[in-house]
């Protein structure tokens, strides 16, 4: 198979969570136990550092890694999903894994995974933790697929587990109060491992003191962190957040005995983007008119997001919107301004919201605009429609945002 066929069968063949929802999602982690055992341990080959979190993991997870490529270290990079390309989501110091390598590691793994049914993430998993080791990493930060405590990458011992804030996502996956969520992501806190909580909750930190408590896990605070004097190229104001959880999270690792400098700090946080090659987050496509995509989706960052938008000057505001179909719409559209004009859209994926239902759920409070075929057409409608002084938003969900980078 070629680099196409080998992705083709990747995403086809096996279920995968954010593609098709519900019916991918594992409830062990028997497989990923299996294949660990098959390739022969490669995670306990490399040091790692674990993220979970609602909303801010992947920013988080992007300026360790920067920080860390900074202080010298050979960095290996593990999120998701992904916009454009599979090999996002493994890079090695900002770049991508080779195409031959994902085509190899299928070709001599796809009888064990045919036999043990695993699934997109599963591999995908396999693939990252394989790599690292072959390529002999330094360390490397894995970020959590979905919850924690079932993860397919929660069979690492991390030198430092991080959990950046707690929302209602996934909520069929992982319950429908915050304490249940809370709960799934505190999986990832193992024996006599530190734990970084980004973010003070009153209902959820006890929680994670007790679970820290019963295995001797270190609990860091980083919202204590009066942190004004670091400042990072990812834009947001919600980025000061992730910038206490990242700063403490370094402080933990000078601690157990690497070299980061505050000057590996500093630069690592200001050139996230040139290092890692992060998309997605704030991020402006073009000017005159300003085009704006990021890839928040639920109520806790697009609180984060909405507000930064109504800070920007525009005269008149564009918004492309589509969203996944197991989506709470009436926890997320009372969010949205109503004086906008809205380009109702349905990402190109099975989960996809149809543009029918999206507009009839966003009259309700009063969102109004027009429903397109597809991403690309509603996006060329609002370039059209919009004066060089308009701001156009494009936003919902990752795959609208995938579709138009």
């Amino acid at each position: 198979m070629n680099y196409n066929e080998t992705l083709n069968w990747m995403f086809s063949q096996l279920p995968m969570y954010q593609r098709q929802g519900k019916t991918a999602f594992k409830k062990d982690l028997t497989n990923s136990l299996a294949l660990s055992k098959h390739l022969n341990y490669p995670e306990k080959k490399f040091k790692t550092i674990h993220v979970a979190g609602t909303n801010g993991k992947g920013s988080t997870s992007h300026m360790m890694a920067s920080i860390l490529q900074e202080a010298g270290y050979k960095v290996g990079l593990y999120t998701s999903p992904h916009l454009k390309d599979f090999r996002e989501r493994i890079k090695i110091n900002g770049k991508v894994i080779k195409k031959i390598e994902v085509i190899n590691f299928l070709k001599k793994n796809i009888l064990f995974f045919s036999q043990n049914k695993l699934s997109f993430f599963e591999m995908t998993v396999g693939l990252a933790f394989d790599c690292f080791a072959k390529q002999h990493v330094d360390i490397a930060v894995v970020e959590v697929g979905l919850g924690g405590r079932l993860d397919s990458t929660n069979i690492i011992t991390p030198e430092v587990s991080v959990i950046t804030n707690i929302g209602f996502d996934h909520t069929q996956f992982l319950g429908e109060t915050l304490p249940e969520i809370a709960f799934e992501k505190a999986g990832i806190i193992k024996k006599n491992v530190p734990v970084v909580i980004g973010e003070y909750q009153e209902e959820i930190f006890p929680l994670f003191q007790n679970i820290a408590n019963q295995n001797n896990s270190k609990l860091y605070l980083a919202e204590k962190n009066s942190i004004t004097n670091f400042e990072t190229d990812l834009k947001g104001s919600y980025q000061i957040k992730n910038i206490k959880t990242v700063v403490q999270t370094i402080k933990v690792l000078v601690d157990k005995g690497f070299i980061i400098s505050d000057k590996n700090t500093r630069d690592g946080l200001l050139n996230v983007v040139q290092n890692t090659n992060l998309l997605g987050r704030w991020q402006i496509l073009k000017n005159e008119p300003k085009v704006i995509c990021d890839t928040g989706h639920n109520k806790e960052g697009l609180q984060y997001v909405l507000d930064q938008l109504q800070k920007e000057e525009f005269k008149n505001l564009h918004i492309v919107f589509g969203v996944v179909n197991d989506k709470k719409l009436d926890n997320i559209l009372p969010l949205f301004p109503k004086n906008a004009i809205y380009y109702f859209c349905k990402p190109d994926i099975p989960r996809g919201l149809e543009v029918v239902a999206l507009q009839k759920e966003c009259s309700k409070f009063q969102l109004k605009g027009k429903g397109y075929k597809s991403v690309q057409s509603a996006y060329k409608s609002a370039l059209d429609k919009a004066t060089k002084n308009d701001l156009i938003f494009i936003g919902g969900s990752t795959f609208v945002v995938a579709e138009v980078i």
